[in-house]
Order: C-alpha cells, then structure tokens, then sequence
C-alpha cells in the first residue's frame, strides 16, 4: 500500500455501481482504489471519515458565464469559482461571451486564459463562439484546446455576438463537422420570437408569452433537420419547452448525434410561482409553467434530456430592472445548483446517483474530460462531500457569485456542500477558501 497519501471514507459514496460504503484512496491528486469501508490503510496514510455525510465526484459545470475580462463588474473568474466550489463544483467550462474579447479567435482565448490563470479556484475550460464572420477562424481554436462552438439563431443580447442565419448555420456546422467537433445551440427562432405579443412592464406572464414554446420547438426542428444532413454533433442549450421533447427523442431514436441540457431553474422554480417586477427571475427561453417542468423531469429519467447545468449568468443588480422586458436575462446559479436539484429530485423519488449522472457524469461526458465525473480508479480526486439531509435557507448575502442576486432568495433547500476537493486537496471547507490551484484544461485529440 506505499504511495498512498489520503483515504476519505463514508457510509454513502456514489460510485458507478451505486452507493456504498467504501474508502477512496487518493495518491497524487489521483484515485487509486475503492476499498471496503473497513479496509486497512497505511500507517502513513491521513485518513478523512465523512461518516454518513455523502461523497460525490466533483459536479461539471459545462454551462457558466464569467463574463471575465471585459465585464468583471457582472463576475470574474475569481468569483464564479468561489461560489462555484461552495457547491460542489470542481469543473466549470465557460461561455464565449459577455466578455470582452468573445472567446472567437486564438487571440481572444489567450487573452481569456492569461486572466483566467491565476483566479482560478477550480478547474476551467472554455467554448469557442461561432459567428458570421469567424468561420476562418473555428479550425484554430479546435486545435488550440476549446471543448466546442457556441452559436445562436436569435439575438444574444450583446452586439458583440451576433446570431447566425440559416445559411451560416449550415456553413459553420459544416465547418466544424469538418473537424470533428462539437456545436452548442442556443436554440430560439429569432421569427416566431418576432411574431410573439411584445409588451414593456412588469408582468410574467407578458414577458412569458414573449418567448414562446414554438420558438423553440421551431428552432430545434430546424437544428435537427441541418444536423441530420450535415452528420454533425450538436447540442442543444437550456432546454426550456417540453413541447421539443418527441422532436428530440425522435432524432435520437434516428441516429442523430444530439444531447440536451436542461437548467437548475426549469427544473425547481414555476412560472406560477414569480411575483411581478421580480427579474430576478429572468432567462432565456424563460421558467415555464408546473405541467411543462413535470415533462422536464419525465424526460431526464427516460434521457431524452442528458444533463443539468447552470447556465449561470449574472450581471450588476441594476441592470434585473422590474421591467421584464429590458431586464437582463440571466440567473446566477453555480453555488445553488446542488441543493436546488437534489431538493426537487428527491421529492420526486430519485436519488444522488441520478443526480450525480445529471450534473457530474454526463456533463464530463458531454465534453470528453474522461478523468472527471466519477469516483473509480484512474479519475482526478474531486470530491464533493455533502450532507444530503440537513436544509438551509438561502440568504443571498451568503452567496459568492460577485452581484449577490438570486431567484431562491427565502427557499429552504436540503443538501449542505461540507467541502470540495480538487486533485485530493480540500479547497472549500465550513466557507473557508484555499488559494486558487484550478487548472485550466485543454480538448483532448
């Protein structure tokens, strides 16, 4: 047994074949062996007992806006990673925009990772955007290590990231088809969009009906058809509308390489439930109705939907106006995320095996980081030790992300994250930080 350097046990260990008791063995950053709870251990090995408190791997967060540089009045690096790791975040892959440069050329990414380097409290990856005029430029950032390319079919919300047409589409999937890559979709039809009521103030329900499912449903069925006759990979983002689902579980069923995330706020959070003038709530595509989160649910234990992801994406408080219709759309999601989804997945009879599937295994899978998202043998030691059955209630002053807004403000949620681990180091423990030692990870070929 030399070589060994730590061993955490506890009762509940979330593992590939289940939950167990169990001790981790963890030798430079890496598991080496699941052994009996009770298993001999070296003399010189430190020994971490958790108890019944849970250990989970490291959640994967392949969806975060950190809008760092350019925008670091909204986030920043060393924010996100904070909150992220306070949830149990180990892994974050970042979006191409909302910073300043968009993460659009090799320059762009450099410039990104040379801030990214040293405020990293967890490890980081980043999406390459796909726009119009940057198709030149998809092949270099592929080899330069982005995990895949993001686009939209309808207005971002930043000038500086433009949607793509129907024709660019096909022109950009084909490119990256091309190189075998991966195409990331915010997936709403900018002319259904046009054609829904548009109406200024303060009410949901206005605001709902300007984002409608069909905008969706249109935009995904277009995605699919263009995917199909391309051979193309793709993956569709926050799905909102349940209506897509019998598109998306047809497609699959064909042998169209497609996956689908949904978010922490779809899938906990009712469009009955959101006061007037409350932006706090605010997304795009938006939180739905209770029947239509049901779908959600049903479609994640059957997979048409993959994974769960934040799509956390803040800004300054004064930009969640009370006016839906100019407020900025975005919830801040990272260090929530866990016990949001746990609380509503077990009430729902699932336990921290499928969400561990959800929000550690599947998203390492989504974008091939193949020694995350597990407790085995060979994987990094990223940990998540959670108390699964103690509750909290949010204050939003206890929150990391930078702009301290919230949408579960007030909620009682189970599920207390005691610590994280990155590479068999505790980062986070009872609020308390380590200095930053996240990584920032590259594609593998």
């Amino acid at each position: 047994m030399s070589g060994e350097e730590l061993v955490l046990r506890s009762t509940r260990v979330i593992t590939p074949e289940g939950t167990r008791a169990a001790s981790v063995v963890v030798s430079d950053g890496t598991i080496v062996a699941v052994r009996a709870y009770d298993a001999a251990v070296s003399t010189h090995a430190r020994v971490e007992d958790f108890g019944d408190d849970a250990l989970l791997p490291g959640l994967v967060d392949t969806h975060v806006h950190v809008n760092d540089p350019g925008r670091t009045e909204w986030e920043g690096f060393w924010t996100a990673t904070r909150a992220a790791a306070a949830g149990g975040i180990t892994t974050l892959v970042d979006m191409p925009l909302n910073s300043l440069p968009p993460t659009t050329s090799v320059a762009n990414l450099r410039t990104k990772k040379e801030v990214a380097a040293a405020k990293a409290h967890i490890d980081v990856g980043f999406w390459g955007g796909a726009l119009p005029d940057n198709v030149k430029d998809l092949r270099p950032l592929h080899d330069a290590g982005v995990f895949g390319f993001k686009c939209f079919l309808s207005p971002s919300g930043v000038d500086e990231f433009p949607e793509l047409t129907k024709d660019q589409l096909a022109v950009s999937m084909g490119e990256i088809a091309g190189f075998g890559g991966l195409l990331i979709v915010h997936a709403e039809d900018p002319h259904e969009l046009a054609a829904a009521p548009a109406k200024s103030g303060p009410r949901y329900t206005d605001f709902l009906h300007s984002r409608p499912r069909v905008s969706e449903d249109t935009a995904i069925e277009g995605l699919i058809a263009v995917a199909k006759r391309i051979g193309a990979r793709i993956h569709i983002l926050h799905l909102s509308s349940s209506d897509a689902l019998p598109l998306i579980a047809a497609a699959k069923r064909e042998g169209v390489r497609l996956t689908v995330e949904t978010c922490p706020h779809y899938l906990t959070l009712t469009a009955e439930e959101v006061p007037d003038g409350a932006s706090e709530f605010k997304c795009c595509p938006p939180i739905r109705e209770a029947a239509n989160q049901d779908l959600l649910w049903q479609a994640l234990a059957d997979g048409t939907i993959d994974c769960v992801v934040t799509d956390h994406s803040p800004s300054t408080a004064d930009l969640k106006t009370a006016d839906f219709a100019t407020a900025w759309g975005g919830i801040s999601g990272l260090q929530l995320s866990l016990p949001a989804v746990w609380t509503a997945a077990r009430t729902r009879g699932y336990g921290l095996e499928d969400v561990v599937r959800w929000m550690s295994t599947r998203t390492a899978e989504l974008v091939g980081l193949d020694r995350k998202g597990a407790i085995e043998a060979g994987r990094d030691a990223d940990f998540t030790v959670l108390a699964p059955d103690e509750t909290f209630t949010v204050d939003p002053a206890r929150l990391q992300h930078r702009n301290r807004v919230t949408a579960y403000a007030g909620k009682t949620l189970s599920g207390v994250v005691k610590s994280t681990w990155l590479r068999g180091q505790r980062i986070v423990s009872d609020g308390e930080f380590t200095p930053p030692t996240g990584r920032l990870l590259e594609r593998k070929n």
